[in-house]
């Protein structure tokens, strides 16, 4: 399996704490084509405890993930995942905050309209109060 890099290098659990999630990008090393997508670390699950539902949080497949993307999914069966490079381009400490960066990152880098691209779908709603903790940093 192919690491999840940040800044080059593989990594560590304590870029974990206090992470909600992150923004990635997918490089084919073949092509040079690049998917820009989020992920969240964690998911709510519901469990029924004597009688009552509790909730709690479950690590989501991120380790293993790749993306969304049909056509990014296909070329790395075709490929390998030896020729596939993921690197986390910004944590998030909020859904929230993934969906803003991603959403920014990728109209910044026209993935739609660039041909080495994956990306073929842009879908936000944020709102300002999703993205305190982000404004907060920027305003720093």
């Amino acid at each position: 399996m192919t690491e999840w890099l940040y800044d080059g290098a593989p990594i560590k659990e304590e870029d974990l704490a206090n992470t909600a999630g992150f923004v990635y990008e997918v490089t084919n090393l073949k092509s040079g084509k690049r998917y820009i997508g989020k992920k969240s670390l964690w998911f709510k699950k519901t469990k029924m405890v004597k009688g009552k539902k509790k909730r709690f949080l479950v690590e989501s497949d991120w380790r293993e993930y790749w993306g969304s993307s049909k056509k990014l999914l296909e070329d790395i069966e075709e490929s390998g995942v030896e020729n596939f490079k993921r690197t986390i381009l910004r944590w998030c400490s909020s859904k929230g905050e993934s969906s803003y960066w991603e959403a920014k990152l990728q109209f910044e880098n026209n993935v739609l309209i660039d041909e080495n691209y994956y990306n073929d779908l842009i879908r936000c709603r944020i709102h300002s109060s999703h993205i305190k903790d982000a404004k907060e940093k920027e305003n720093s």
